[in-house]
């Protein structure tokens, strides 16, 4: 990335600074709001100019080949129970695929790479159960057929937005703020 402030950020440019960013929060020189925050800054950014503050204070990361932000990923459960919770880096787009199966995804302590992400839900004969941060608000644009869809994290808060999309057909999906109704024995 260039010094010069008046020249247009690229996302190459972008992506260095996320990195930079998501390592602080995983060492904890940033809290998971200030991340947010800057991270929200950065994907918005136009120049370097706007760059150049959102890492100042932060040491450099070098030596990685692999952006830590990841754009797109898969979670599939066939026939199978898979939970995935505790500290971990989500994406801006996750498909949730379950068949036959149990996925529960807890979201509360995940790392987000910005203030909205997309989590795709196609559910076969499956329980899909979705956690999201206390301060999340939730949209749903997904359906279901012969089945059960309970998205109840609501539309208030000043987190980030979480867009639940897809379908399922002779599921349970539960997406929900707390952890009162999990079956996570």
């Amino acid at each position: 990335m260039t010094d010069d402030p008046v020249l247009r950020a690229s996302d190459a440019d972008r992506d260095r600074v996320a990195a930079v960013l998501s390592e602080a929060l995983a060492t904890g020189r940033l809290t998971t709001v200030e991340h947010a925050d800057r991270l929200d800054v950065t994907y918005s950014a136009k120049t370097v100019g706007e760059l150049i503050p959102l890492t100042r204070d932060l040491p450099d990361v070098t030596g990685t080949s692999t952006p830590v932000v990841v754009e797109r990923q898969n979670i599939n459960s066939t026939f199978s129970k898979i939970i995935r919770k505790g500290r971990w880096v989500a994406s801006r787009h996750t498909r949730l695929n379950a068949n036959f199966a149990a996925l529960i995804v807890d979201l509360s302590d995940a790392v987000l790479p910005g203030r909205e992400i997309t989590l795709q839900i196609a559910a076969r004969f499956s329980k899909v159960i979705v956690r999201v941060p206390d301060n999340a608000r939730v949209v749903d644009e997904g359906g279901s057929a012969f089945g059960k869809r309970n998205v109840s994290g609501g539309v208030e808060g000043d987190g980030p937005l979480i867009r639940v999309t897809g379908t399922s057909a002779f599921s349970k999906v539960i997406v929900t703020r707390g952890v009162s109704d999990w079956n996570l024995a």
